[in-house]
């Protein structure tokens, strides 16, 4: 009772006069504002003044000081302001505290502030616990619906922190400036205090002008790395060691070429078996959100043709439509954009303000969304009108998340939009459905996906991560969530119509993907939540792909090397048997996977059999190593820091079709 509020408590059998005296001692007792009390008597929480109090006292402890000061703020309390006024904010504390004392985790200390902020003081506890701590925290409150103002509301908790150690008397101000860098990304990771969050330190000159340069020279450096070290090492230790390193290396990247043209046939064959659609969906369809996420300034020729395709969508429940948006200035498209919201109010305008990424976008629309599971989509993309009926047959039977089929709108446009139309067949007909069969996971793409709400908005999608798609498709998988590959769900999309463009977006996928092998495939194969046919796909598609560019590529310092060796390239002898059989192995693997692309394609793109002759063609002589070329350039990219998103531009397109 003393819990719940009550000033004081007696048992039933209590002394009448002793009753009476206590009764006149609370009557005649100074009133005392809440706000001055130590404890809130309701919530138990401290005020912004005597948590300050409680955490000196904990800073003026003598000795060693581990332990982490956080605040928690959410990004959606203006918005709970606006609704349901002021109080609504001591309302969300709660929730947020409650949440903390259920979970334990060393959350010693609890305080609020006006601003309906949550102090947590975490004392004896080291970095990476609490880290760990507050990232449960986070993804708990992400992922529960909360009763505030009498209606259920989503939160995203944002947490900012700092070391004991570092803490001085400022140091809730500068725990709410991490606040503030974890609001701008809204993907549930606790951030940690940094000085350059209050001040912006001056770069140094030198390297300003150092990165710009290596950048500059990276196609050089990666010769240099990928042929001119190794050929310098065959030459030494042939010449000085008398070791013939070479011959050894040779077989390891034939037999490197062997297990890649390998792994490609086998992703065909299995990709014949790929499991197919549920008949029916298990449950009614529920309400359904779509969020699309777009840069406008880049979107701006297409946006509106792909939300008036959403509005075409043949859904037999509640379908909103969320455009969350990023933009530097007003834009005349969305005038346009406003009128077709008003005359059709499935259409949910969602602009986010200092955004910079479409991790961004997609985490300010995951709160806001009401329906129980949620396709994600690029701003240049068009779903087939039964896509959501068919993505809730997978979902409704235990699945988590569903990648559907990205296709090619664009590929009459040129020579380049038809080779990523070929190879986007070989990706989504072929690579992910047998992948899928082969590995036992599948996985999200970015676009054309859905997912279960609560998994999402546990999830997020991390900004920092060039390729956010695949990271969150890690971190859902050691979640345990089942992600399934429907190649008949189909979404069509822009292809890049140049070089450049195709250049700076495989370059970031390359990059992405670099960073989520980094990031994710040693804890992966740690994880008890993979079986071993599960990590043998991991390392094939985390290790083996950033391996595999810089393999190939030894085969020219080999050779040179060889020539060397023989007095000239006209004394080797070329029609070595093992040699002539893997050539014509792996040079079968490319077109046998284009072959079944083309038989798997939808039948509009099966009809342009041209563009899979020549795309088997092209990519032998040229673009299979074009995209060799981009990985081994984005680990440069990735050791130098550079990890700027290029966007691809966009412009608008007739649908492929039947000739």
């Amino acid at each position: 009772m003393l819990r719940s509020g009550a000033d004081d408590c007696l048992p039933e059998a209590a002394d009448p006069v002793e009753l009476s005296a206590r009764i006149a001692a609370k009557l005649h007792r100074v009133p005392v504002p809440v706000d001055r009390l130590a404890l809130d008597p309701r919530t138990g929480l401290y005020s912004a003044p005597h948590f300050q109090a409680e955490l000196d006292r904990e800073l003026r402890r003598p000795g060693r000081r581990d332990g982490v000061l956080a605040v928690v703020a959410v990004a959606e309390a203006d918005t709970l302001e606006e609704r349901f006024g002021a109080r609504v904010r001591r309302e969300v504390t709660e929730r947020l505290a409650a949440v903390a004392e259920r979970l334990g985790n060393g959350s010693d200390r609890l305080g609020r502030d006006e601003e309906g902020r949550l102090y947590v003081l975490m004392p004896g506890v080291d970095e990476e616990t609490a880290r760990r701590a507050l990232t449960e925290f986070a993804t708990t409150v992400a992922g529960t619906r909360f009763v505030v103002a009498d209606e259920n509301v989503r939160l995203t908790p944002a947490v900012g922190w700092l070391p004991l150690a570092d803490a001085d008397g400022r140091a809730v101000e500068r725990a709410g400036d991490a606040v503030a860098e974890a609001l701008r990304h809204g993907d549930l990771r606790p951030v940690r205090y940094e000085p350059w969050m209050r001040a912006v330190a001056p770069r140094r000159r030198a390297r300003r002008v150092v990165r710009p340069l290596l950048l500059a020279l990276s196609p050089l450096l990666a010769l240099l790395i990928g042929v001119g070290v190794p050929f310098a090492l065959y030459e030494q230790a042939y010449t000085v060691l008398g070791w013939d390193v070479a011959s050894p290396v040779y077989w390891v990247v034939v037999a490197g070429l062997v297990l890649s043209a390998s792994l490609i046939l086998l992703e065909c064959l299995f990709s014949l078996d790929a499991p197919t659609r549920p008949a029916a969906p298990a449950q009614p369809y529920p309400p359904a959100s779509a969020v699309i996420a777009a840069y406008l300034p880049n979107e701006a020729a297409t946006i509106v043709d792909t939300v008036e395709s959403f509005l075409r969508l043949d859904y037999p429940n509640e379908l909103e439509i969320v455009l969350a948006y990023n933009t530097p200035h007003a834009l005349p498209v969305e005038d346009a954009l406003r009128e077709i919201a008003r005359r059709d109010r499935r259409l949910v305008l969602l602009p986010v303000p200092g955004s910079t990424s479409k991790a961004q976008n997609v985490n300010a629309a995951v709160s806001r969304v009401r329906g129980e599971f949620v396709g994600i989509f690029d701003a240049d993309h068009h779903p087939a009108p039964d896509a959501f009926r068919h993505a809730w047959d997978w979902l409704s039977h235990g699945y988590d998340v569903v990648q559907g089929h990205c296709v090619i709108r664009n590929g009459d446009s040129s020579w380049v939009a038809r080779q990523v139309a070929a190879e986007f067949e070989t990706i989504y007909a072929v690579s992910h459905p047998g992948r899928t069969r082969l590995y036992g996971f599948g996985i999200f793409g970015g676009s054309n996906g859905f997912w279960r709400t609560d998994l999402l908005a546990r999830t997020r999608m991390h900004g920092s991560m060039l390729t956010e798609d695949i990271d969150s498709t890690l971190r859902a998988l050691t979640e345990g969530a089942r992600i399934a590959t429907d190649r008949t769900l189909i979404s069509r999309e822009l292809a890049p119509t140049r070089l450049k463009p195709l250049w700076n977006q495989r370059s970031r996928w390359a990059q992405g993907w670099l960073q989520v092998s980094l990031r994710h495939l040693y804890r992966a194969l740690r994880s008890p939540s993979f079986t071993r046919r599960q990590k043998t796909g991991l390392v094939v598609l985390l290790g083996w792909r950033e391996v595999q560019p810089w393999l190939s590529l030894q085969i020219l310092p080999i050779l040179f090397h060889s020539a060397v060796r023989a007095g000239g390239a006209d004394r080797i002898d070329w029609a070595t048997p093992a040699c002539l059989l893997a050539f014509a192995f792996t040079l079968s693997a490319g077109f046998t996977q284009t072959a079944f692309a083309g038989r798997l394609a939808l039948p509009e793109l099966r009809a342009r059999r041209g563009w899979f002759w020549r795309h088997a063609l092209i990519s032998t002589v040229f673009y299979t190593h074009f995209k060799n070329i981009v990985a081994r350039q984005s680990h440069l990219k990735e050791l130098l820091g550079d990890r700027r998103w290029r966007v691809t531009p966009r412009a608008a397109a007739e649908a492929v079709g039947q000739r």
